[in-house]
């Protein structure tokens, strides 16, 4: 047994953050993993394997549909499914790996095996406790699936295992469009897939600007994705190397089927706290099954802390590394501060889709008074240039003290470009202020000072 300032429970983007966090805060500090490599969900099987397979079907459609414009002459390149998952696992080795050097550099201690709480003050990991002063559960998320639907990792699928498909499908029916299933969806309609999306409601994207959500359906449907709207999926039914998605029109209620060599059930993630212990603790726990905390991350049950997935919030891995740092400041007794206002959000297609802050829905309902910038990239010199002139970055700032209150972007590089943003708003910003900072010509950052002057006099360029 041994004795810990701090033992974090899961090394997700949370918890290896928290506990180099911890660490360099000069507390002896452990992290309890039951994978076989570190870094959680993202890194072994969410962001970082989808981000390579994304990458490597957009070259593809590069290739196939932008080289010649260019001069660049020749047959275009066929696919060997093979040495993309191969690729895709080298990116993964590299992420992890990176996480162990990391460990050692700051002398964490990786406990492994699956971790449980049997009494405050103590964690077990297989038949060894160990004593910390603190415990950080950062746990992270495990896939949601729908009734009627069982997911066996072979014709139906999660994210899991739509990453390691053995061969590329003819037809894939995606169940969701959220941004796991419009991000593999993109990658295998790339790759020749037929797929068609279904989802419950009438817009995909929840939660995101109704604008953005219109532009970027079109897009993808322009791309070659099937949506079908409005649809409640009511069972899937596996045969012998094919499914059948049975689903009800809501508008009707009309019933469809569908057939698919391969189903993506993409129908979002719930905390994944299995195995803990919290019941017998007495940690509280809400009915959506999140770890309730205070705006310290402190569980009711003392020293015990909760980040990322676990809890309340969008499950994004760098709200849980924020999250995972502010908890550990907290505990070595500094201010640990996450600003929930400014938490980005990006979908990683072509093109791709960022928000942060608000959107105008969110301030028609409030009854907020605002204005809006919005600049197209076709208006954007560098955007036209690359075959990306799709798109828009819309800003939205008080009328009266012209603050920035949020930005959606759909465009290239809008993961990227959202930051400047985020940055303005952490400062609380005007919309006046991008718009008089110098930017750099030709980028495609001049969209959004473009979309702040949008908000004052109007855009130069448009």
């Amino acid at each position: 047994m041994a004795n810990y300032d701090v033992i974090v429970i899961g090394s997700g983007p949370g918890g290896y953050v928290a506990a180099i966090r911890c660490a360099q805060l000069g507390l002896k500090t452990a992290c309890v993993e039951g994978r076989e490599t570190l870094g959680g969900t993202c890194l072994n099987v969410g962001c970082i394997p989808s981000k390579a397979l994304l990458h490597a079907s957009h070259q593809l459609h590069e290739a196939e549909h932008n080289f010649a414009k260019m001069g660049l002459k020749g047959k275009s390149p066929s696919v060997d499914w093979k040495q993309m998952l191969s690729y895709k696992d080298d990116t993964i080795g590299q992420n992890t790996k990176g996480i162990e050097f990391l460990f050692k550099k700051n002398k964490i201690d990786w406990l492994k095996g699956w971790g449980s709480i049997p009494e405050k003050g103590k964690v077990k990991v297989g038949d060894e406790v160990h004593e910390a002063k603190n415990i950080i559960i950062a746990t992270g998320s495990e896939v949601s699936t729908l009734p009627g639907v069982e997911i066996d990792e072979k014709t139906v699928v999660s994210s899991t295992g739509a990453l390691e498909l053995p061969k590329i499908p003819k037809k894939m029916v995606v169940i969701g469009a959220g941004v796991i299933g419009l991000e593999l969806g993109s990658v295998y309609s790339r790759l020749g897939s037929e797929v068609t999306v279904v989802e419950f409601l009438d817009h995909i994207t929840p939660g995101m600007d109704g604008e953005v959500q219109k532009q970027f359906q079109k897009l993808l449907k322009k791309q070659g994705l099937n949506f079908i709207m409005g649809a409640a999926v009511q069972s899937v039914e596996t045969l012998k190397t094919k499914a059948k998605v049975n689903y009800k029109l809501r508008k009707d209620d009309s019933e469809e089927t569908l057939d698919a060599d391969v189903v993506l059930v993409a129908t979002g993630r719930k905390p994944f706290t299995d195995g803990l212990g919290l019941d017998a603790l007495g940690v509280k726990v809400s009915d959506r099954g999140q770890i309730e905390t205070d705006d310290q991350w402190r569980t009711n049950v003392e020293g015990i802390y909760a980040i990322g997935d676990a809890i309340d919030g969008p499950m994004l891995a760098h709200k849980a590394e924020d999250e995972g740092m502010a908890a550990a400041e907290v505990i070595a007794g500094k201010h640990g501060h996450v600003n929930y206002g400014v938490i980005p959000g990006v979908i990683y297609t072509h093109p791709e889709v960022a928000t942060v802050g608000q959107t105008e829905e969110q301030l028609k309902d409030a009854g907020r008074a605002y204005k809006v910038g919005k600049f197209s990239f076709m208006g954007n010199g560098r955007a036209k240039a690359n075959f990306a002139g799709d798109g828009f970055v819309k800003l939205l700032a008080d009328k009266e003290t012209d603050r920035i209150l949020g930005a959606h972007i759909i465009g290239p590089m809008a993961g990227d470009l959202i930051h400047e943003v985020c940055v303005a708003m952490e400062f609380g910003a005007a919309a006046e202020d991008l718009a008089l900072t110098c930017h750099a010509h030709p980028t495609y950052s001049e969209a959004v000072r473009e979309a702040a002057l949008a908000c004052g006099d109007g855009p130069i360029h448009s």
